[in-house]
């Protein structure tokens, strides 16, 4: 085999590899007990500002 060969052979498994585990990794963060913050702990509700600014032509007649 051509050296060539040979490395794409090894990316290729090592790319392989790499994504069992990014797989077993996610689905062992997936089994994870997820509990929502408390309520509580927010003051009060976001507020949101909106600043419009509009600007007409004045025609003389």
């Amino acid at each position: 085999m051509n050296r060539s060969k040979i490395i794409a052979i090894l990316t290729g498994a090592i790319s392989i590899i790499l994504a069992i585990v990014y797989l077993i990794l996610v689905q062992l963060l997936d089994y994870r007990d997820m509990k929502p913050a408390p309520i509580s702990q927010f003051d009060q509700a976001p507020a949101i500002i909106s600043d419009y600014w509009q600007i007409d032509k004045i025609t003389e007649v």
